[in-house]
């Protein structure tokens, strides 16, 4: 029997697409024939790591990390980490339980990081047009336990909708090997349109069915301040975090052109939770439903091209 593409070791290494930055054509260019950019070094350290050192202490107040060693680390306090049940660690997908992840969302530094500059910069550079950031940022704060799924291989337009033409951006925060569980890239595969899905555990609960694709995984080792782009389309799947004890900390923000249509829920927070609520504190106004200045076109989920099937290779 071959082997399930979707656990197919990784044959391609991520180049660094910043030269391209300076040469636009090129950079779309690039996009379109991968589905995916990756940019080396394009936050400063200290700014990912000034994130990294908020994320990490709302984890110390809710006693989840080791207290012997530095913050920083980021290194559970395991005993109450195997406390844990499955449906806690697997909450929505994010790695850890709803009390955590409501304090991490009213972060105003999290839900910052959209609005960079530099990052806005970057987009409006690859849709040759004014971007739109979507305010319904996610965070994964992936605690160290077998309990855990491991996101399978996905394609995000599932769950986003509206345009096609959106893409993620997917940050660590803080160094992340691939042993530590990065992500990987199924380069090319946002050219075979929308795929089939089959139920599974992992964060979305679906999976891609990938049989009798040709494209090959591609990956690398994070740095803080790295940063991998990757169209609506492009196959992606998280890597398993073989490192014991270690918290794995990244975002997913998502980004499309202003002038394209959306589905309502992107507008919405990343979890049951209140804007309201979450702008408690906030220093930023321009943070703040600044969606409700655009003039959308909505369209409506599709829950059809949700469906699931038997996983056959």
């Amino acid at each position: 029997m071959a082997m399930d593409p979707a656990i197919k070791p990784a044959t391609r290494s991520f180049e660094d697409a910043t030269p391209l930055l300076a040469v636009p054509e090129e950079l779309r260019r690039e996009a379109e024939k991968k589905g995916y950019l990756f940019f080396k070094h394009f936050f400063t350290r200290e700014e990912v790591i000034d994130l990294r050192g908020q994320m990490l202490n709302v984890l110390q107040e809710e006693g989840l990390l080791d207290d012997e060693a530095p913050l920083l680390d980021g290194i559970g306090n395991q005993p109450i980490i195997d406390q844990m049940t499955v449906e806690e660690l697997n909450w929505n997908g994010i790695g850890t339980t709803q009390q955590v992840y409501h304090k991490v969302q009213k972060l105003e530094s999290f839900h910052a990081v959209a609005h960079h500059p530099k990052l806005l910069g970057l987009f409006d550079t690859l849709f040759g047009e004014r971007t739109f950031p979507h305010p319904r940022n996610i965070a994964r704060i992936m605690l160290p336990s077998d309990k855990l799924n491991v996101t399978p291989p996905h394609q995000d337009f599932l769950h986003i909708q509206g345009s096609y033409t959106t893409w993620t951006c997917w940050a660590p925060i803080g160094d992340v090997p691939k042993a530590l569980g990065g992500l990987s890239v199924l380069e090319g595969s946002h050219d075979t349109g929308l795929l089939g899905v089959t139920a599974n555990p992992g964060a979305g609960g679906l999976e891609s069915i990938l049989c009798g694709l040709g494209y090959e995984w591609a990956e690398t080792d994070y740095e803080a301040g790295d940063i991998l782009i990757f169209h609506s389309l492009t196959v992606h799947k998280a890597l398993a975090n073989t490192i014991p004890g270690r918290v794995r900390l990244s975002l997913d923000l998502r980004f499309q052109p202003a002038t394209q249509p959306i589905e309502n829920a992107s507008l919405l927070p990343h979890g049951p939770f209140e804007w309201d609520e979450l702008y408690e504190g906030w220093t930023r106004e321009d943070l703040q439903y600044y969606w409700k200045k655009e003039q959308f076109t909505f369209l409506p989920f599709n829950e059809e091209i949700r469906w699931q099937k038997d996983k056959i290779c």
